[in-house]
């Protein structure tokens, strides 16, 4: 497994991490003997750094990826986020920074987890009612009590991101980057290599949709929330039918799968880009990294660039309350 360092100040992590979120919420039903069975298979095969959150699955995903590597804490760097609040029914409530709740979340993940430390600590989403330099003060001193190793912004603006390095080196940003959701060129990649900050980008697949699998509304179970994301309904997801139809038949061209050679794109961008693809299945993990064999010649990269100019993609990427929450 091909390492990358989590910027300049954090530990090595494998090219590609796993997403966990997936194993809870949000993407159907769900089965716990598959998913543990995925993040095992995942570090057999080399991959350390997994990703969740206490929101996922209103904290049973913390529980679930602590189960799982409770016997092989050693081999695994481990991310989890706080910040977004949500009510005992699952509603979204409010993104709180303040540094009173960051303590209270920090030992409540903790306790989920089974462990004594978390390796990289998220801000999920930046709170505008609170200045970040306070919650990333807050955040510096779990780094102080041993609590936390690495500290970590999500879906923060430049000037955010400079804000929060001024108080306490951060190790990575996490935001949305694929094919199909370029936003981060405009700015925040370069800010990131500025400070020396790496960048772990989330949903390289496009939600799964560059995949190929999925070719009408009905294929996504009545559960999964991309039935009523704004990417997959409508004219949305004709549109965006032909962008993924596009990486299908490159792929076929190169001998990849779609999922490899959307991968391999967002490898390419740069040795401190760090993909988390998301999957509760042995056979997609594997699928998946098969994507570190890809080499897209200069060829591939031009006609992906022509295929997926910034802006390309049908939809927001989160309906009216998310899209607030981002880039802020």
């Amino acid at each position: 497994m091909e390492p990358r360092k989590l910027g300049k100040i954090g530990p090595e992590v494998s090219a590609l991490g796993l997403g966990c979120m997936g194993m809870s919420e949000f993407y159907g039903a769900s089965d716990e003997a598959n998913s543990v069975a995925t993040i095992h298979r995942a570090i057999e095969l080399g991959v350390n750094f997994l990703d969740t959150a206490d929101i996922y699955g209103m904290g049973k995903n913390e529980e679930l990826v602590g189960r799982a590597i409770r016997d092989r804490r050693d081999k695994v760097v481990l991310a989890t986020k706080f910040g977004n609040v949500r009510g005992t029914k699952g509603e979204f409530l409010e993104v709180n920074g303040k540094p009173e709740y960051i303590r209270q979340a920090c030992d409540a993940s903790l306790k989920r987890l089974g462990i004594d430390h978390i390796d990289v600590y998220y801000q999920h989403r930046v709170d505008p009612k609170t200045p970040i330099e306070e919650t990333v003060g807050a955040m510096a001193d779990l780094v102080k009590e041993g609590k936390v190793r690495f500290l970590g912004l999500s879906e923060a603006a430049p000037a955010t991101i400079r804000r929060a390095s001024a108080v306490h080196p951060i190790a990575a940003l996490q935001t949305e980057y694929s094919l199909w959701s370029r936003d981060p060129e405009s700015g925040i990649l370069e800010t990131c290599r500025s400070l020396g900050i790496a960048f772990v980008a989330y949903s390289p697949l496009g939600r799964g949709f560059l995949t190929g699998r999925f070719q009408k509304e009905e294929d996504f179970a009545e559960d999964d929330w991309r039935r009523y994301h704004p990417l997959f309904v409508g004219e949305n997801f004709q549109r965006n039918l032909r962008l993924a139809e596009a990486v299908k038949q490159m792929a076929k061209q190169i001998g990849s799968t779609p999922a490899q050679l959307a991968l391999a794109w967002v490898l390419s961008r740069g040795k401190d880009i760090i993909p988390i693809p998301g999957t509760r299945h042995v056979r997609y993990l594997e699928e998946n990294l098969g994507a570190l064999n890809v080499q897209l010649a200069a060829e591939n990269l031009r006609r992906l660039d022509e295929a997926f100019p910034l802006g390309a993609t049908a939809g927001d990427r989160y309906h009216e309350q998310g899209m607030r929450t981002i880039n802020l």
